[in-house]
């Protein structure tokens, strides 16, 4: 039965896509918008802004379970 249970979920969770903009919802970075920039198979990586110092992107892992995709 667990297993079922867990398909279902897996399931439900809606992936963002190259591109998208997210929210991010739990974690050290909650409550951030970002760009996804990569995509694995547990999470994805957002840009989430830039280092003024070092004039380079500051980018986040996210767990695919906590963002939502900002429309």
């Amino acid at each position: 039965m667990a297993e079922g249970k867990t398909e279902k979920q897996a399931e439900e969770i809606i992936k963002a896509s190259l591109g998208d903009m997210i929210h991010i919802a739990k974690g050290e970075e909650k409550g951030k918008k970002g760009k996804v920039v990569g995509i694995r198979d547990n999470s994805v990586i957002a840009e989430i802004g830039i280092n003024p110092k070092k004039n380079e992107p500051i980018k986040t892992v996210v767990n695919h379970k906590n963002y939502k995709i900002v429309k």
